[in-house]
């Protein structure tokens, strides 16, 4: 049974469960706290799991026009505030949730015991990109959200294919689907503007685990690896066989690298 937070300008539905130090689960775009569902269900023996439908996608309540990834980030804690957790937090983010990550660190730093972060990337879009996404954002009002998800699916898992992957696009095709077209544009705009974090990553000063796809295309390893190596206290993991979306493709592997991070710090 999801809960239901009250925020600034929004209501989130949030899945708490688990008892012990809080992991929070952001997720990507345009999923919902569902496809954390594999570590929630491994990790809430032992941690109190959080993961939040961000503003915008799953049940949460929608904002039209743009929402940044200093909202989301502020956004966050507000809902940790919600749920009365105080003590530092462990932040763990999939791509979109690893933008709003860099915020998090960036203005939250003191709620933060360590980041975890999940096939993202550091680097801002390239003008021709956040133009791309601009146009997606008005075409997904006019039509709907199809169009994102036939353009992102294909690029979500790695090549083998087989049955789980299927059932995986399927499934991911569903939350797509059901997801409101204005919250996907306004996350699609909001990623468009978003800055450079490169410059500030060996300012982050608390432990980080960067995890990639041995088979991701949209944040490939070799560019992962890079953040890796600029973070002062980071360890890096590559999964195989899987893509972008590692934690639910491989979730085995990742639950793995998350568990033993965690007991080193």
């Amino acid at each position: 049974m999801l809960k239901r937070i009250e925020i600034p300008g929004a209501t989130l539905s949030v899945n708490d469960v688990g008892q012990g130090s809080p992991i929070l689960f952001v997720h990507g775009f345009p999923l919902d706290h569902t496809m954390w569902r594999e570590q929630v269900a491994d990790l809430s023996r032992d941690h109190r799991c959080i993961a939040p439908d961000l503003r915008g996608f799953g049940q949460s309540t929608v904002t039209e026009g743009k929402v940044s990834m200093e909202q989301f980030a502020d956004d966050l804690v507000a809902l940790l505030d919600g749920l009365a957790i105080t003590e530092p937090i462990v932040l763990c983010g999939l791509s979109m949730g690893g933008y709003i990550a860099w915020q998090f660190v960036r203005r939250h730093a003191p709620r933060l015991k360590a980041i975890i972060l999940c096939d993202t990337r550091a680097v801002p879009d390239s003008a021709e990109a956040a133009a791309n996404r601009l146009k997606l954002a008005d075409d997904i009002v006019r039509s709907g959200p199809e169009l994102v998800a036939n353009a992102m699916l294909p690029k979500f898992f790695s090549e083998r294919e087989s049955n789980r992957r299927s059932i995986l696009k399927e499934e991911l095709r569903r939350v797509i689907l059901a997801t409101d077209p204005r919250g996907i544009a306004a996350a699609s705009r909001g990623m468009a503007e978003r800055a450079d974090a490169r410059p500030w990553l060996a300012t982050i000063d608390c432990p980080a685990l960067v995890l990639v796809g041995e088979q991701d295309i949209i944040s490939p390893p070799a560019e992962m690896s890079e953040i890796a190596a600029a973070l002062p206290h980071a360890a890096f993991r590559g999964i195989p066989d899987s893509g972008h979306l590692a934690p639910l493709e491989n979730p085995p592997s990742v639950n793995e690298a998350i568990r033993s991070f965690l007991t080193t710090t």
